[in-house]
This record gives structure tokens, C-alpha cells and sequence, in this order.
């Protein structure tokens, strides 16, 4: 039972974390949203900062990605690896809004685990995509660039579409799908790391 209660607690925080910020929720509005008393919480975890700390460690089981990456370390076609790595960033972020959430409450306030959870979440995806770019360019498949910047790039242009599209979508005045976002940008960037014949 303690541990189901311990789990019950992170997941509520989690929720509250994500849509308040940490600044904004207490301990109090905590425990009776988990059906429980303030030393209940305080068994399991001795500050508010503790708690947001177990929250944030627990972002990294949510992300599954490794899969993925195994599927594509060998890939030979950049749109390839760049498309499912653009859907499996939409798609997680559109199951785990609160996940994205909690990045930008983090980034925001400047809590001193927002490099952590920086990491955690684009670390993965931009180290995975910095390996394929330098691959790919030895191979002669695309043109060399700075991977890692370029990585960086990419993945931060998906996890904007990811925002514009799901947590945002009401004050654009229009939403777009997915697919339309993807299909619409990715064309761009393939362009740019494109081999292409000299004058053309």
C-alpha cells in the first residue's frame, strides 16, 4: 500500500505541477487532492522540492523511445528517420501534455533541475539524431554539417510544432494535424542537407 500511495502522490503532483507550476502548488491542495492528510505526504517525502524532484526522476520511464532508436540506427533514408523521429515527438507529447508542462514550468522558473529535465525529455532524441547525421554525411548521404547544432535544431522545431499544435492550438486561431505539420516542414529541412550537383 505505500508504495501505490507513494506512486499516487508523484502522479497527482505531477498532474498539479504541470498545469499550476511548482510555485503554485502546496502541499495542502496536495494532500486533499489525493484524499489524504499533510503528514501523510510528509511520510513520503520531505519537501515540496523532494516531491518535485521524484516527479521530474520519473519522466524518463514515460519516454519510450529506445525501440525507436533501434529501429532506425541503421537506416539508410534521412526523411525516414527524420519523419518517425517528428512522429514519435508529436505523438508523446500529444499522450503526455503534462509532460511538456512540466519542461516549461521548470524552464521558466529556473529550477535548478530544468537541466535535468531539458535533458531527460530533447536529450535523447537530439544525441540519437546527432549519431545519424554524422553517419549519413560519412556515407555521402547528406551534406556535412555542424550534426550537433543541426540535431538540436530539428528536435527543437518538432517539440514547437508538438507545443503550437496540442497546448496552444486555441490561441493561433487554427490547428493543424500532425501529419499536415510534418508533411508541410520536413520537406525544408530535408532540402537543406540534400546532396545536391554543383549550380543546382
Amino acid at each position: 500500500m505505500t508504495g501505490d500511495r507513494k506512486n499516487q502522490i508523484i502522479e497527482e503532483a505531477a498532474r498539479l505541477f504541470s498545469r499550476f507550476g511548482f510555485r503554485q502548488v502546496t502541499i495542502k491542495q496536495l494532500a486533499e487532492t489525493c484524499g489524504i492528510t499533510e503528514p501523510a505526504v510528509y511520510r513520503h517525502f520531505a519537501s515540496k522540492e523532494a516531491l518535485y524532484d521524484a516527479v521530474l526522476d520519473t519522466l524518463q520511464e514515460r519516454l519510450e523511445f529506445n525501440d525507436l532508436f533501434m529501429r532506425l540506427e541503421t537506416e539508410p533514408q534521412l526523411a525516414a528517420i527524420l519523419t518517425e523521429l517528428a512522429c514519435h515527438i508529436m505523438a508523446l507529447l500529444d499522450k503526455h501534455q503534462d509532460l511538456y508542462r512540466l519542461f516549461l514550468f521548470s524552464a521558466l522558473y529556473e529550477h535548478d533541475k530544468a537541466r535535468q529535465l531539458f535533458r531527460s525529455i530533447r536529450g535523447p532524441y537530439v544525441t540519437f539524431l546527432n549519431g545519424q547525421l554524422i553517419r549519413l554525411a560519412r556515407e555521402g548521404k547528406i551534406v556535412e554539417t555542424s550534426s550537433e547544432i543541426t540535431a538540436r535544431c530539428f528536435v527543437g522545431m518538432v517539440f514547437d510544432w508538438a507545443l503550437g499544435a496540442s497546448l496552444w492550438k486555441e490561441l493561433q486561431g487554427k490547428s493543424f494535424s500532425s501529419e499536415e505539420l510534418i508533411a508541410n516542414n520536413l520537406p525544408i529541412f530535408l532540402y537543406g542537407l540534400s546532396v545536391r550537383e554543383a549550380g543546382k
